[in-house]
Order: structure tokens, then sequence, then C-alpha cells
């Protein structure tokens, strides 16, 4: 099995690969642009922050899986993977630590303007009188947005300060946010309007693109503080700017439009000029901590792969099919005896979605689930019933 690797991962996990018998090409600053030329013969391609556009997924012909050694997967092109068959994996909840500590980090910098301070400092310029001013963070509320893996860290570091927590998310229930110990707000524009603090820890979605809006932003407290150390995307980029830009509130980012891919190349961002905006170079997964556990994780999934044919953290597969009706067959466990009723579904042109046999103990029976797309007739139900010497017993159930 062989391993495209096209951003940087430890030294230890190409050892690792290489341990379990894996063949590693490793090229750790291939360019979106050359990936396609590059992946050559491969069956598995690991990525970070690289794009993986349809045009790679259509040329590596031995491509089954993809691993984003990372949470999200917005830089993989989940269309044309699917297209293919193809797996898509990544590594959810490893980098979740290192996120919030930035993200409490950037809030503490902006409440006590630590950058200003040391740039003054280094400029031999001492403005005591200047830097006493900050508010502290004692007593106030935030409002987390997004209560994932990273939003319950944020939470846990958060009431650690002595924050009060108002959190929303689509799936967060009263029972969740009472076991967090937070309030749980009803919708965004409540969350807003109640936080001395903003956060944000969503992955992006069609549903998530900016739905930090113009309209939300307007709604912040003056002189609140908004972090964002999830996606870009899911703010409203200019309003953000123009907020920030009249003085309305503070800002501390990690994620920024046009950000470089190579990592380091010049890099213009309106937001990122103002004196009231705090950002970091998207750094927030990356610490040794991290960066070794995504590490880790990747080895495993490759590892299961190879091994046992089954990928982990499997993340493109359907969560609902157009199985109308589930047909389950108990049956003796001998060769040719699936083919036939496969045969049977097949003269009426009824697709199965999705199947699933399991034996008995004793290893003479088993008993075969089969999702199915439209009703088999009765003439094919009967024909799969007449074979005696195989056939048990037949039920279908409408779902």
């Amino acid at each position: 099995m062989k391993v495209f690797i096209a951003d940087a991962l430890p030294e230890k996990t190409i050892r690792d690969l290489e341990a379990i018998g894996a063949a590693v090409i490793n090229k750790p600053k291939t360019k979106t642009e050359e990936l396609a030329g590059a992946i050559g013969d491969c069956n598995i391609l690991v990525v970070r922050s690289t794009e993986v556009h349809a045009d790679c997924i259509s040329s590596a012909k031995n491509l089954s899986l993809i691993i984003r050694a990372g949470a999200g997967v917005n830089n993989i092109d989940m269309k044309a993977a699917n297209a293919r068959g193809i797996y898509v994996s990544n590594c959810p909840g490893k980098n979740s630590v290192a996120v919030a500590e930035l993200t409490m980090g950037l809030l503490l910098a902006l409440d006590r303007r630590i950058a200003d301070n040391v740039i003054d400092l280094r400029n031999g310029k001492w403005n005591k009188s200047e830097y006493s001013k900050a508010d502290g963070l004692f007593g106030k509320t935030l409002g987390v947005v997004g209560v994932g893996q990273i939003g319950k860290e944020v939470i846990s570091r958060a009431k650690a300060f002595g924050l009060n927590v108002i959190a929303w998310s689509r799936s967060l229930t009263d029972e969740t946010a009472e076991k967090l110990g937070v309030q749980r707000a009803t919708t965004i524009n409540e969350l807003i309007a109640e936080s001395d603090i903003v956060s944000v820890h969503l992955a992006l979605k069609p549903e998530t693109k900016k739905i930090i809006s113009k309209e939300i932003i307007a709604l912040m407290k003056p002189d609140a503080i908004f972090l964002n150390t999830s996606r870009w995307e899911v703010v409203d980029e200019d309003a953000l700017y123009e907020a920030a830009k009249a003085g309305k509130i503070r800002v501390g980012l990690d994620v920024f439009s046009g950000e470089p891919e190579d990592k380091s190349s010049p890099f213009t961002n309106k937001l990122a000029t103002l004196p009231n905006v705090y950002g970091t170079h998207h750094i927030g997964a990356s610490t040794e901590q991290a960066q070794n556990a995504i590490a880790d994780e990747t080895v495993a999934i490759i590892k299961q792969y190879k091994e046992r044919g089954t990928v982990k953290n499997w993340v493109n597969r359907a969560k609902a099919t157009a199985a109308k009706y589930q047909l389950v067959i108990r049956h003796y466990d001998k060769p040719g005896v699936l083919a036939n009723v496969f045969n049977s579904l097949k003269t009426e042109s009824i697709n199965i979605q999705e199947v699933e046999n399991l034996i008995f103990e004793g290893s003479d029976t088993a008993v075969c689930s089969l999702k199915l797309e439209s009703k088999p007739s009765d003439y094919t139900l009967d024909m799969i019933r007449s074979r005696t010497q195989e056939v048990i017993q037949v039920q279908l159930v409408q779902l």
C-alpha cells in the first residue's frame, strides 16, 4: 500500500507507517496545482492544509482513501471523492485543546493589549499609564458559538477564569448545557446580545457560511470582543472589518481570507491592519502536542485500513439513503445463496442500498439484511422463498 504525504508530518510518522509495511512518498511541500501530477499510483493521500481538487481525485487511478490530518475536510472536494467512491477520513478532536488554548490566549492578549505592550517595549517606550486600563475578564459573559469538542474545551477554560458562559449550537440541548454548566441560547441573536465576548467554533458547511452576518455583528455590545479560531468563511469578513474599523468591537482572529497556501508568502488582509484586531497565522492546531496526536491518529487510520479494510473516522458515508424497504433473509451459510437473492432482485432492477450479513453460532446459518430502494414483487419474494435448500425465512419490512 502506497501513501503520499503532501504536508509536513513528524518524522516519527514516516517511520511508524513504514513499520506497518506502507510504502511512503513524503513530499511535504507539494502545492495544490502539483498534486494531480505527483500522486501517481498511490492508494492513500494525506494532507493538512493542501487543497485536494477534482482533477487530482480523477487522475489518481489507484487512490481509495484521503486523510485530512486535522479536524475539518473543507479543503477536499467531497463531491469528486463521493463520485469515485473514495473514502475521506479525518482526525477529529486531536487539536481541540491547542485551539482552545489559542482562543484564551487571544482573549487575554486583547484585554491586556499584550502585543502593543511588547511593541512599545521593543521600541524603548515605557507606557504604563496607557496599558493599565484593561477591563479584566472575571465575571464577564462569554458566548460560545458551536459546542463541538473545541467549544467544550473553551468552555472548560473560560469557567476557570471566572467567566459566565452562554452557548449555542443546533444540537445543544438543555440537558447537555446543564452538564457543561452553561446557559443555552435558543438563537445566535440571543447569545450575541447577552455576551461581552463572542467566540466562534463552527465547522464550515453550507449552512454555516457567513452565519455570523452583518446583522449579527451589529447586535454585539459596544467594545465587545469577537474571537474566531474556526474558519474565516463563517463570518461576513467585510462587516467584521467595518465594525472593527469603527471602533465598535475588538477582534481576535486565527483565520483570514487570502491565506497563502505555501505558508510563507506575502499576505494582505485589511482586517489584519487594524490596531484593535489581534491576529495569528492560522496556528490554532500548531502545537507539538496536537500535531503528534494528529500524526498518531493518521497512522492508526492507515493501519486499520491496511489490515482490516475498514476506515476509521469515515466522514463521507451517507447519513441516510433512498432505501424504503428492508428485506431480511435467514439462510443457510453456503456459497451462492446471496448471489441467487441478488440475481432475483436484479431481474426487477431493484437497487440495494445497504447489506449486512451476520452468522449464527456454529456457522451453519446466517441472517442477511438488505435495504432496498423499491418493493420487490410477490413473485420475486416467492422465488426467493422457494429455494428451501438455501433460504429459511423471508421477511419484508417497510422503513
